[in-house]
């Protein structure tokens, strides 16, 4: 999971997880800097109360993931719009 994947699903379902969080501190110091800022954007939307701390429900049907491995190995790659609309405005092609 990558910063901006962990922004859109947070900021999609209202939720961050504690395993989520834990991951994202721990990494920090790793961050380049658009996944600096993208952190921080994070973290006020959290202090606004946009996203909650908590955990996510997963809908019936679909199999259980563990909260420390937020997202299964076996995930289906994300659809050619979803990559273009959401992840790429994110920074890796803003500037052409």
């Amino acid at each position: 999971m990558t910063v901006g994947e962990l922004y859109l699903e947070s900021l999609s379902t209202g939720v961050i997880t504690p395993a989520e969080l834990s991951w994202l501190t721990h990494g920090q110091d790793r961050f380049s800097r658009l996944e600096e800022a993208t952190a921080l954007r994070l973290g006020r939307l959290l202090d606004q109360g946009d996203i909650q701390l908590g955990c996510r429900l997963v809908p019936t049907g679909e199999p259980s993931r563990s909260p420390a491995s937020p997202a299964p190995a076996s995930a289906p790659a994300p659809a050619p719009g979803v990559l273009e609309e959401w992840i790429e405005p994110l920074g890796r092609r803003r500037h052409r």
